[in-house]
């Protein structure tokens, strides 16, 4: 479970990402975090991975009170995530199975779980044949399959997307939210900040509506409710 109680996010400069925030997001949920650009949905996702920390408020993944967290103990927390970002963050001089194995080599994998896992997880979102690709011969779709996969291979137990499918065409997209359902449909609990209206307002999920660093909306088979 993610829950978050009475979290402000301040930042050096006295801009609020973040205001006095409380929610719940139970295992198993597909959650889309909607509002404006600014509107604090980025500064949420970071704070839920470990990238920053609340300047108020308790943030708690499971067991994990993030607020309280050592750096040391932060490689537990991720085992935990699979983060997915816009632009994939691929390493551009590997391949494709060398991208997905690294996520898997920096958590102290086995090179034959490496070798089992990869290929299941490139099977999954389509890749199987482009293994041996880099990333600078792959499409935008295919790009963020891998950073998917990536994100899929350590099977984390919640997965948060990051506007990951702001630079696709909207086939393309509609592709990668049809994987984005697999993956929750298969037990993982999906959070995605998101434009996508049109997708967002087809699946009809949990929607979460942030404005100027708050939650304005918490709606259980909600809608957009933005001009994108």
């Amino acid at each position: 479970m993610i829950r978050l109680e009475g979290v402000t996010k301040r930042y050096p400069n006295g801009h609020h990402g973040l205001v006095d925030v409380s929610l719940t997001i139970h295992r198993g949920e597909f959650v889309f975090l909607v509002g404006p650009s600014g509107a604090g949905k980025s500064t949420l996702i970071r704070l839920l991975y470990g990238e920053d920390r609340a300047t108020q408020g308790d943030v708690m993944i499971d067991q994990f009170r993030l607020g309280s967290m050592s750096l040391r103990q932060l490689p537990r927390l991720r085992r935990k995530l699979g983060i997915v970002f816009q632009d994939g963050k691929l390493l551009p001089t590997r391949t494709v199975f060398q991208n997905v194995a690294f996520a898997m080599e920096v958590v102290g994998a086995s090179k034959k779980d490496i070798m089992r896992r990869v290929p299941q997880v490139l099977e999954l979102v389509g890749l199987r044949r482009r293994r041996d690709h880099y990333p600078d011969q792959l499409s935008g779709g295919e790009q963020q399959r891998v950073g998917i996969a990536r994100a899929l291979v350590n099977q984390p137990t919640y997965v948060l997307a990051d506007e990951p499918t702001g630079n696709l065409d909207p086939d393309t997209a509609a592709d990668i939210m049809r994987l984005f359902t697999e993956i929750n449909r298969r037990g993982a609990t999906v959070l995605m900040a998101t434009h996508a209206r049109e997708l967002v307002n087809h699946l009809q999920k949990r929607v979460i509506a942030i404005e100027d660093g708050r939650i304005v909306r918490d709606e259980a088979r909600g809608a957009y409710g933005y001009d994108a």
